[in-house]
């Protein structure tokens, strides 16, 4: 806490001391109120203006300080002021105390709040930021709920203050009208419960119901404004379409089906979408067989004196797709039309909110339909540098193509996508120059362990240029050239064949989307809210076209959600959930996250404490000549509660779902170090860690007196 959050606090908590120290919240009842009504009333003849001045400085510093009596107050403003005047002071006293409380809690709590609980704030903050005011009117309407509590809440929220302000202003208005009333007629009070009754109290509670009711009307408008001009069928053909059977559209489909509903899933190009086709499994075969070759390699290490692997490349391509072929049965059209889903081959354009024209071998048929899924994909993002296409490029598309391994591969970007088919070119025989304009490779992730996978790419001959900027390609002298900017300098690299690996876009055209204005996001991506839809209500998104996350399993896990918002929403809206989204990239090693790391949480603000456990200390880890990398920890200060977690390392990918399922049900540290793991194993690195945390938590004072105990029973 800073010098001034310290003051301010010392200032509140001695002004509050003071108050119960000397006894004032007497003064502050309705028995004392009573007694002294007519020497308040003479004050208030003979000094109007000061009493005005007086009562509201002291309305003020009641509410501000969250002092018990501000209702005593509010009766002693109708007593003495009447119902106008009394109403009007305090209107303005409440809402300027109040704001006052909310700005103090702010300054002093909010910081603290959002460190140790920010990932768990963000869904909240993000509803206050959409529908802050409608839930504090709400609240202020409704005399049951605590006014200091609502302060001191609000104050931790993103709400700003003008609108904190004056949602409170009118939000009370209702309940100071009673009270000020109230005491107008303080003679006839007996206590203060007697002011408001069951009925009145009723009528509070459905009148907080109207700011949410309001929303709801206000969301029907938008709906209807954004429907307006489309004419909606009377009848559909079918309850979903879903375009693209990528993961997010198979599983969308899959769901439908299961709960009987008639959904129609179109694709243009191919099943399983570029997972399965130029993406996960693709590359995984890859680096399988690239792995193989890295262990002959290493012979030595396994104790063998010398080992050989004879290799074509072409054979190896061919491998990979025979790979492909052995999983793609499991979403082929077969499989998906024998679960119920209608299967078309062809081209889906949305003409309507509820029509989706569909174009196949069989011709062109527009299906009307209850709701629409959008799962349709992105592709590799091929940046505009000067003369890229004169040198001709390769994508993670088009790599699975090759025939010919390239003598010099050059691989432009650092993400997952460009280390994990570096790693596997270079092992495959080609020498490899990575480029990363970023200080490091893989830059979402901790530095230590982007440099343990550059480490080791450089180990087996990857030359790594960060801090480079591609800017231009050209030909000299029948050669490839990338030029590209290092701190101001033009460095010259020379290759055979270029992959462009610095990311994906959405794709957002060729289906309907941009003809019924369906909103983007900044990212360029379409917009979805928390239950997967879009500016139209029935019609949603999923996976790589909606984002944030793009892997094929966040793009699975979106589906269900779409799925069951779009044919169930009337009943009940689920809101997708992103508390434990792991991923992995799969190089070696292997580097798996979920949750927070180092730097996003630094980047955050949120407190943490690492608890971090290096493999090279793992038997397992020794015995297969793997002993590196790390297992790291963050939690909450003081606490076993999991806030992310970073594997580096064998097999890292699969460790990590131990972490994945603690975080979602919340299970700590103590659970996974009171969990028996199998020896020897890996997965005993993730009790190693725990146990590292348990070890700096542990009881010192208590083992003090323990081993004093037992020093007693040895001398007895």
């Amino acid at each position: 806490m800073n010098r001034s959050r310290i003051v301010v606090f010392a200032l509140i908590a001695v002004s509050v001391a003071v108050f119960f120290a000397f006894g004032l919240q007497q003064y502050l009842t309705l028995d004392s109120l009573k007694a002294q009504q007519a020497a308040i009333a003479d004050y208030r003849q003979q000094h109007p203006a000061l009493a005005v001045l007086w009562y509201g400085a002291l309305y003020v510093g009641v509410t501000a300080l969250s002092l018990p009596g501000a209702a005593v107050l509010t009766l002693a403003g109708g007593a003495a002021f009447g119902l106008f005047w009394g109403t009007l002071i305090v209107s303005f006293a409440s809402s300027i105390g109040a704001t006052l409380a909310f700005l103090a809690a702010r300054f002093l709590l909010r910081d603290w709040v959002k460190s140790r609980f920010g990932s768990r704030l963000e869904a909240m903050d993000a509803g206050v930021s959409r529908d802050g005011a409608f839930y504090l009117f709400t609240l202020r309407l409704v005399p049951l709920f605590p006014f200091f509590m609502i302060n001191l809440a609000m104050g931790l929220t993103p709400l700003k203050t003008r609108t904190f302000y004056w949602v409170s202003q009118v939000g009370m208005l209702a309940g100071t009208l009673v009270y000020v009333n109230a005491g107008t007629q303080l003679a006839k009070l007996d206590s203060l419960s007697g002011i408001l009754s069951p009925a009145l109290l009723a009528s509070f509670a459905l009148l907080g119901l109207f700011p949410l009711l309001a929303k709801k009307m206000l969301d029907s408008v938008q709906a209807r404004k954004v429907y307006r001009g489309w004419r909606k069928p009377a009848r559909f053909d079918t309850n979903l379409v879903v375009i693209g059977a990528g993961a997010g559209g198979l599983v969308s489909a899959y769901i439908a089906a299961a709960v009987k509903a008639k959904v129609t899933l179109v694709e243009q190009h191919k099943m399983g979408g570029d997972c399965l086709n130029t993406g996960c499994v693709p590359s995984k075969a890859l680096l399988r067989s690239a792995k193989f070759l890295s262990h002959v390699k290493r012979a030595a290490e396994f104790g063998i004196d010398r080992a050989e692997a004879d290799f074509d490349f072409a054979a190896v391509m061919e491998r990979v797709q025979r790979v492909v072929k052995t999983v793609e049965p499991h979403d082929s059209v077969a499989r998906y039309t024998e679960l119920g889903v209608d299967v078309i081959q062809g081209t889906a354009k949305i003409v309507s909110p509820w029509e989706v024209e569909v174009g196949s071998g069989d011709g062109v048929r527009t299906i009307s339909t209850r709701s629409i899924v959008i799962a349709a994909g992105a592709r590799p993002f091929v940046p505009p540098i000067p003369g890229i296409e004169k040198v001709g490029y390769l994508t993670s598309d088009t790599v699975w193509t090759l025939r010919a391994l390239p003598e010099r591969l050059l691989v432009l970007g650092g993400g997952p996508i460009g280390c994990e088919l570096t790693q596997a070119f270079a092992r495959l025989g080609s020498r490899v120059v990575q480029v990363e304009m970023a200080p490091r490779i893989l830059p979402r992730e901790d530095p230590e362990a982007s440099e343990l996978v550059k480490a080791r790419f450089e180990q087996e001959g990857v030359a790594v240029r960060v801090n480079h900027t591609a800017k231009e390609f050209t030909v000299e002298n029948g050669e490839n050239i990338l030029l590209a900017d290092c701190q101001g300098q033009t460095v010259k690299i020379a290759f055979d064949q270029v992959l462009v690996a610095i990311g994906r876009a959405a794709n957002l055209q060729g289906y309907g989307a941009e003809a019924l204005n369906i909103a983007l996001s900044p990212r360029k991506t379409i917009d979805t809210n928390a239950f997967q839809q879009t500016n139209y209500p029935n019609i949603f998104a999923v996976g790589d076209v909606a984002g944030p996350y793009q892997f094929t399993h966040t793009a699975a896990h979106q589906a269900w959600y779409a799925a069951v918002n779009a044919l169930f929403g009337s009943f009940k809206m689920f809101r997708a959930d992103y508390s434990a989204i792991p991923w992995s990239t799969f190089t070696e090693p292997e580097v798996a996250r979920v949750g927070l790391n180092e730097q996003d949480a630094q980047a955050q603000g949120i407190a943490y404490e690492v608890s971090s456990y290096g493999m090279a200390d793992l038997d397992r880890a020794i015995a297969d000549s793997e002993a590196h990398g790390f297992v790291k920890v963050l939690t909450r200060p003081g606490r076993d509660k999991i806030l992310g977690v970073t594997i580096v390392g064998e097999h890292a990918g699969d460790l990590i779902a131990e972490f994945v399922l603690a975080m979602k049900h919340n299970i700590g540290l103590n659970g996974i170090l009171g969990t028996i793991h199998i020896y020897p194993t890996l997965a005993e690195a993730n009790k190693y860690a725990a146990g590292v945390w348990k070890r700096s938590h542990a009881p010192e004072m208590l083992l003090q007196w323990l081993g004093r105990y037992h020093r007693w029973l040895r001398h007895r």
